[in-house]
């Protein structure tokens, strides 16, 4: 894993090497904003706590992640850097794991940037701010998650637009499979057993709970563990990429 800090760091600057990453990170501040004081009602509630702006992060992370993992791998297949990127000194797993950290520690980073947030919340109340940090970290597990499948989603296609609809395409699947009009389509024929593993799979559900301030070691391991297949996803993919 000697390189893996290398590629780290070569990808994380590589968002802030061009305005694209400002821009995003401004799109972000100000839609989180907007969710949380208009959409969400957040003084209307007269309740201090941060539920109206981790409510929309589901669906805000759906248009947003992927747009940040488009770029993962597509890009390098587009520019034939690719090749290139295989043939340095590196494991496959530096490679996926290196550029998803990047990408993730990306989203971090502007998800941090929302700390005014919290201020207010403090300073308008006596929020449990314990249930706050638990919220924010499965905010940025949620968040992995998407990266996770955005970047298996880029090292697919080579057009990042393509990417893109692939990566919310296949979260959105993961946000409504617990949804009853979802479970509906199974009821009828479908074992008690599946009905059930596909409600499990839904971010909505997972997340509900963590973004309460609850932490449930099934759904941390639900986040890990699907962060984890679809990089080793994204692994395979690049090795079939690279035979063809």
């Amino acid at each position: 894993m000697s390189q893996l800090p290398v590629v780290f760091r070569r990808e994380l600057a590589s968002y802030f090497a061009t305005p694209l990453a400002y821009v995003f990170i401004v799109m972000f501040l100000v839609l989180s904003g907007v969710f949380t004081f208009y959409l969400g009602g957040f003084y209307e509630r007269g309740q201090a706590d941060l539920a109206p702006f981790f409510d929309f992060h589901v669906w805000l992370y759906l248009l947003l992640m992927p747009a940040i993992a488009m770029r993962l791998w597509a890009e390098e297949r587009k520019s034939g850097t690719l090749e290139l990127l295989m043939t340095l000194p590196i494991t496959r797993f530096e490679a996926v794991t290196g550029k998803f950290m990047a990408a993730w520690v990306f989203a971090g980073l502007a998800l941090l940037l929302t700390f005014p947030m919290v201020i207010t919340v403090n300073y308008l109340g006596d929020p449990d701010n314990g249930a706050i940090v638990t919220a924010y970290l499965g905010s940025w597990l949620l968040a992995g998650a998407y990266l996770a499948i955005g970047s298996c989603m880029s090292a697919l296609a080579k057009n990042q637009v393509i990417a893109f609809i692939l990566a919310l395409s296949l979260s959105f699947l993961f946000i409504v499979s617990g949804l009853p009009m979802v479970l509906d389509l199974f009821s009828g024929w479908a074992p008690q057993w599946l009905i059930d593993g596909v409600a499990s799979l839904s971010f909505l559900t997972r997340f509900a709970a963590i973004s309460n301030g609850v932490i449930d070691l099934r759904d941390l391991l639900f986040f890990i563990t699907l962060i984890a297949a679809w990089l080793a996803a994204t692994a395979v993919v690049i090795d079939l990429k690279k035979a063809d």
